[in-house]
């Protein structure tokens, strides 16, 4: 049997040692993890690939624990941001837009060094026979044609905005024989090049993708217009995210970003680097959005 001194010292060891653990875990439990989306715009399995890497890069930078949540459409990640299920989204130019307007305070924090001057391509299937060329190609009309996503920048709006403009007082519902939404730039691709829609409008960046992964069949369908420039892609943050996180959360956060360098955590994206970036920067797309009806 154990005497009462000994006993006695006994309890009081368990109750440092509970103490010392205490903070630590009570630590834990006051941050909870960073949890980030991203709008599901091309392949599921790459989105997953992508945004695995990036968690795992974040959470090595920040030090505190990352979590990315896949959503089904791109209205579904404004909605998880607008509700706070997550605080981080890698948004396209349009929906960054929606979601600041509805989370006041929220910011651009960075995009992508090729989103400063995003392109759409309008591609065709090679049996319509239409050609590459330098203007709007006008002869699109009366052909079936599919969007991506409805809340795509480079898949909807931009595209939308440049139809009305070659064909004043039309929407692309007068203009076309039918049209289609996609869901995602992927999907676009394979639709034209089925030859299930024979013109659809498409991101660059996961043209020039699904051309180096072999997706695209150059015999079946080919690009036919470049658009314009425009801003489009870039990670946008919750304007409460230091009343959870700290005071400089949200540069913290910029900086970790901007310092990616790994090529395995760019290619995927289809950028080079990311870069600073503000909301003001996205201010024509809200101008485009107006003037189309798309945006209230």
């Amino acid at each position: 049997m154990l005497g009462s001194g000994r006993l006695g010292r006994l309890a009081l060891g368990c109750v440092a040692a509970l103490a010392a653990s205490a903070p630590a875990e009570a630590q834990d439990r006051a941050v909870p993890p960073l949890v980030f989306t991203g709008i599901p715009d091309q392949d599921e399995s790459r989105l997953v690939e992508r945004f695995g890497r990036v968690a795992a890069y974040l959470e090595a930078k920040l030090g505190v624990p990352v979590h990315y949540i896949p959503v089904k459409s791109y209205p579904a990640a404004v909605t998880a941001f607008t509700n706070g299920q997550v605080q981080l989204a890698w948004f396209g130019g349009f929906t960054g837009v929606q979601a600041r307007k509805a989370v006041p305070g929220s910011q651009a924090i960075a995009q992508g060094a090729e989103d400063a001057a995003f392109k759409t391509y309008i591609i065709a299937n090679a049996a319509t026979g239409l050609k590459r060329g330098a203007d709007f190609p006008k002869d699109i009309q009366d052909r079936t044609f599919t969007f991506g996503a409805r809340a795509s920048t480079s898949g909807r709006l931009m595209p939308e905005y440049f139809i009305r403009q070659a064909f004043p007082g039309k929407s692309p519902e007068q203009v076309f024989a039918r049209v289609g939404f996609s869901g995602d730039h992927t999907r676009t691709i394979q639709l034209v090049q089925s030859g299930a829609f024979a013109v659809g409008a498409v991101d660059y960046s996961v043209w020039d993708l699904d051309t180096k992964a072999g997706k695209v069949d150059p015999t079946a369908v080919t690009v036919i217009w470049e658009s314009p420039t425009f801003p489009d892609y870039q990670w946008t943050v919750r304007g409460d995210v230091e009343q959870t996180y700290g005071a400089g959360f949200t540069e913290k956060l910029r900086t970790a970003l901007t310092g990616v360098t790994d090529p395995a955590i760019l290619e995927p994206f289809g950028r080079s680097k990311f870069v600073p970036v503000s909301n003001a920067a996205y201010e024509p797309l809200v101008a485009v959005g107006r003037s189309t009806g798309l945006l209230d």
